[in-house]
């Protein structure tokens, strides 16, 4: 048992002294934790896929007038509007943020324009006083109506500012940029897809309300990941899209050449979504130096920002290169698994929800 104000010497003014239930004062208190960090950080909105920082960095950015047509600004000055009116929060977290929303290996469709060092799959970004900033072409489709009264403003946390409770959104973002996060005792993890194949699923369930799962993924037939790569096997991804839970394998885009007359290589051109070259590298040049791996004589990494991936495996004469590219598959990250769950607060409560329910979520809300 605990008493109110047992550390003060002085009694409360009305005399009385109140016994409380230790265990019941922690649960009570780890429940309205969990709920904050459920609602106002830690998982995406079902109408438009963003999470709470995302929609205030979009917002902030949209009242600075950052548009496509205007130039950069110094990302520091993003956050600090951001930290300052809306997100009272720590600068780093935001700026991580913002960071994410720029990266075109992380977004299917970016939604902040970057200019400047905004990392890579292998290192991190510039600090933000480094760094540029304005809103892409297609954060202009999520903000545009906000003048229209389309969405309720709520008070920001000192009710000096008003803010949307979700951005308009005039196309599907949660299913076409995808989502992570973890809250407290749940967590989120969902792919990107192609635009004009959910917008095609999207179109279809307006026409055709009671269209079925199979209906809709002749328009979705499965995930499409910004860096590219092979998605193996469909099992776990349609039972994600029945169930909001599944798993499937995502598999490197690689090809055997001949490099020279005499030497055969395997050259990789496409990775699993967020596998960096420098991590693939790594491990194979691990495995080799442990004698895990055999029949690798050399590796050259050409990747480049122009050129984009270009990883060069090359075999030694007399090793089947099929065999090397089987066991590079199994023991190195080129063959990564991706599991889905797909959980998205519905009215305020975090659901886990299937395809056509993320799609209907955003149908009626748009109308």
């Amino acid at each position: 048992m605990a008493r109110q104000g047992s550390d003060d010497p002085t009694p409360p003014d009305d005399g009385q002294v109140v016994d409380i239930d230790v265990s019941e004062e922690m649960r009570n208190a780890f429940l309205e934790y969990s709920v904050s960090v459920i609602h106002s950080r830690a998982l995406p909105d079902a109408r438009d896929g963003l999470k709470p920082v995302q929609r205030r960095i979009l917002f902030s950015m949209h009242e600075l007038g950052l548009r496509p047509d205007r130039g950069h600004v110094k990302s520091s000055r993003v956050v600090g509007d951001v930290m300052g009116k809306y997100h009272p929060h720590g600068d780093q977290a935001i700026y991580d943020a913002l960071v994410r929303l720029a990266q075109p290996f992380t977004m299917r469709m970016p939604l902040v324009d970057g200019h400047g060092n905004f990392g890579s799959l292998d290192a991190g970004p510039a600090a933000a006083r480094y760094t540029e900033a304005r809103l892409a072409s297609a954060a202009m489709l999520m903000v545009t109506g906000l003048d229209e009264d389309t969405v309720d403003l709520v008070p920001n946390y000192d009710d000096q500012f008003l803010q949307p409770g979700v951005l308009p959104a005039a196309y599907p973002n949660l299913l076409v940029n995808g989502a992570s996060g973890i809250a407290v005792g749940m967590a989120t993890s969902m792919p990107p897809h192609n635009l004009v194949e959910v917008v095609g699923a999207a179109r279809h369930l307006i026409t055709h309300p009671d269209a079925t799962l199979d209906d809709l993924m002749r328009f979705v037939p499965g995930p499409d990941f910004p860096e590219g790569g092979t998605i193996v096997g469909l099992d776990g991804i349609r039972e994600a899209y029945a169930t909001g839970r599944g798993s499937f394998r995502t598999r490197a885009t690689t090809r055997i050449e001949k490099l020279t007359p005499r030497k055969m290589g395997i050259v990789v051109t496409e990775l699993p979504y967020l596998v960096g070259v420098e991590k693939v590298v790594e491990k194979i040049k691990d495995l080799v130096s442990a004698k895990k791996l055999t029949g690798i004589s050399n590796l050259v990494d050409l990747t480049d920002r122009k050129n984009g991936t270009r990883l060069v495996v090359e075999i030694k004469n007399g090793f089947n290169p099929e065999a090397v590219l089987a066991q590079l598959h199994r023991l190195t990250p080129m063959e990564d698994s991706f599991g889905i769950n797909n959980v998205a607060l519905v009215g305020g409560q975090p659901r886990t929800l299937g395809l056509k329910e993320l799609l209907q979520v955003f149908v009626d809300f748009r109308i």
